[in-house]
């Protein structure tokens, strides 16, 4: 355990970016480990470099920043301001940040320039949400990222068959993602709230599971996938900040058990 952590900490020192074999060699050193004990040795160990945990703020968010909080409140927290959010979810925001005490978060506005050049009327969610997502989403975010090594995301397996073969570690862009709830189904994610008295986002009674920009975000029927009511009616089931997972190989290594 202790020669592979050093492997991983000599790559930070000397090219803080990842391949699939940094993934694989993560999920095979974390198999069967507790959320909380991976959680405390990869950031209080340092392990993934410079990290940032990327957070919607939706409907289950409060659950991993209220586990990040008790190991490093000031471990950046980047939220994508889309212009198009909720009301109650720019509320919730303020609520949970306050309430866990968290010192850095980050707001991440799009560039005015880009909004003005293609999508002036802010209409562009009607026609094209892929394109409305790039500019307020896609790009902040990998602009934001540029800085750091890792980032931590609340994906979940449980969430949408598209994300059923999530790892708690998988790369992209060179980049490491940190998924510690992958393996969470929704019965544990309650029993997390209840036991630490959370609160709820205060859309979620209204039946809204999975929230974004409130154009692009509808009521999720009974028995449908907690997702199913982003950009319902289009194709589209991710909004460009994470992909469809794809297995790293062939031998488990993307197994939600990780």
């Amino acid at each position: 355990m202790a020669e592979a952590q050093d492997r991983v900490i000599d790559r930070i020192d000397t090219q803080p970016r990842y391949t699939e074999s940094d993934a694989i060699r993560l999920n095979n050193m974390f198999r069967g480990r507790d959320t909380v004990e991976v959680l405390e040795t990869v950031l209080q160990e340092n392990m993934l470099g410079d990290v940032a945990a990327v957070s919607s703020f939706g409907a289950e968010a409060v659950v991993l920043l209220h586990l990040i909080s008790r190991i490093d409140p000031a471990l950046p927290v980047l939220f994508l301001e889309t212009g198009k959010h909720f009301p109650e979810t720019l509320a919730y925001r303020d609520e949970v940040t306050a309430l866990l005490g968290l010192t850095d978060v980050r707001n991440l506005s799009p560039d005015a320039d880009a909004i003005k050049a293609k999508d002036e009327t802010g209409l562009r969610w009607s026609y094209d949400p892929d394109g409305c997502c790039e500019i307020r989403k896609v790009i902040p975010l990998k602009n934001a990222l540029a800085g750091f090594d890792a980032q931590i995301s609340g994906r979940k397996a449980f969430q949408s068959s598209t994300r059923a073969a999530l790892p708690r570690f998988e790369i992209e862009e060179g980049r490491l993602k940190f998924n510690p709830l992958a393996d969470w189904d929704k019965a544990r994610i309650e029993a997390y709230f209840a036991e630490h008295n959370l609160p709820r986002h205060p859309l979620e009674a209204q039946g809204y599971l999975s929230i974004g920009c409130a154009p692009c975000t509808s009521i999720v029927k009974p028995g449908e996938d907690p997702r199913a009511g982003r950009w319902r009616g289009w194709d589209k089931v991710e909004c460009g900040i994470h992909t469809e997972v794809t297995p790293l190989d062939d031998s488990g290594a993307n197994d939600p058990a990780f």
